[in-house]
């Protein structure tokens, strides 16, 4: 998701071009407002499907199926999981952003202080509230709560506490991957786009290999996901500089493989007994969009949207991610099955509650933890 990233801010860290580009990035930072925007957006689409474009545990909570309670948006709702992908391009670009010019530490302390302080918090309140009575939702035990506060839970094979975890481990990842290989050996266009060409060449091979879902190369490298990441990285190396053509080409490659994994991964025939059937055409229209949309912003073309609101917008969008899915499931039950609240009102009010949760998790975890955890670790 992620959905993790820091701050937007065009050019390097330090304000200092990269030799060699046919262009210099702004002296002073821009904030991308932009990109905070479109966070939300992918934010909101997971939501969508999790409370309405899905079946399994959400139909307990509305006790019915919601193809039934909503049958026009529920079919567009089913599409709102490739909100993960477009997370994952917008990771890739503001990864390469945050880690320009700076050194491994630096990197590291911004990372860890960024993903934990809320995660951690999401982790407490998630277990807190399904160990309640009257909510009677099943809890982790006690080891797998203490192993879920690293986010390793995944690959040690522990309860999840978070579902949408899943994502998180993907992004730690790519961070550990970009980290080696790009950071650790000084960074720069050259080495970027060198660890862009390899990653994916190794991703296709380790794909065609058939090791099967588990392997090490397979969790290593992700063919599934690293599309994504690497088309990001590809648009912010186009943001530095955007006559750049072998940015262009990571960035049209990113394209071309992750919608073909979007499809691989999400169409099947229509079958009755799927709870919705996902149009290939429209899964390729959702990939595309995501990347014509951070494409267009690594250009300037969508510079206008300069309201201050999406600062707090984008800053909101990690914690409403990590703590819509469960707790919203809890709220959906208690809204329309016990206050009697119709179904469309309980959606919108669900995802209301949330951004107000999130607001609080950002005001009175992220805003006085992450800066301090970050001075600690430099």
């Amino acid at each position: 998701m992620t959905a993790t990233a820091l701050p937007a801010q065009a050019g390097p860290p330090d304000g200092a071009p990269e030799r060699g580009t046919a262009s210099a990035p702004p002296a002073a930072p821009v904030r991308l407002r932009a990109l905070d925007g479109l966070r939300l957006v992918a934010a909101l689409m997971v939501a969508g499907y999790h409370y309405a474009g899905r079946g399994g545990e959400v139909q307990h909570s509305w006790g019915a199926s919601p193809r039934e309670l909503f049958p026009t948006a529920s079919p567009w709702l089913a599409y709102g999981c490739l909100g993960v992908q477009v997370f994952f391009v917008i990771s890739g670009f503001v990864i390469c952003m945050s880690a320009w010019n700076r050194p491994l530490r630096s990197f590291f302390a911004s990372r860890v202080a960024r993903l934990y302080p809320a995660y951690w918090a999401a982790i407490v309140l998630v277990t807190a509230v399904f160990a309640l009575p009257w909510v009677a939702q099943r809890t982790v035990s006690g080891p797998d709560f203490l192993v879920n506060l690293t986010m390793l839970q995944q690959p040690l094979g522990a309860d999840r506490v978070l579902g949408v975890c899943w994502t998180l481990w993907a992004e730690l990842r790519f961070y550990v991957l970009f980290a080696l290989f790009v950071v650790l050996p000084g960074g720069g266009r050259q080495r970027t786009l060198v660890f862009c060409a390899v990653w994916t060449f190794a991703a296709v091979l380790t794909d065609m290999a058939d090791l099967g879902r588990e392997h090490v190369l397979q969790q290593l490298l992700m063919p599934q996901y690293a599309p994504f990441f690497i088309g990001g990285i590809g648009l912010y190396l186009v943001h530095r500089n955007r006559r750049d053509a072998l940015a262009w080409g990571v960035a049209l490659m990113g394209w071309l493989l992750g919608q073909h994994y979007a499809v691989a991964g999400l169409w099947h025939a229509p079958d009755p007994r799927f709870f919705s059937y996902r149009s290939a055409a429209v899964i390729v229209a959702v990939v595309t969009a995501g990347f014509l949309v951070v494409a267009l912003i690594a250009v300037g073309r969508l510079d206008w949207p300069d309201w201050r609101g999406l600062t707090v917008v984008g800053a909101l969008t990690y914690p409403f991610y990590l703590v819509h899915e469960h707790l919203g499931w809890v709220v959906i039950r208690l809204l329309h099955r016990t206050l009697g609240l119709p179904a469309p009102v309980t959606l919108a009010g669900t995802v209301a509650l949330m951004l107000g949760l999130a607001w609080l998790l950002y005001r009175l975890v992220e805003r006085p933890l992450t800066p301090r955890l970050r001075r600690a670790l430099r």
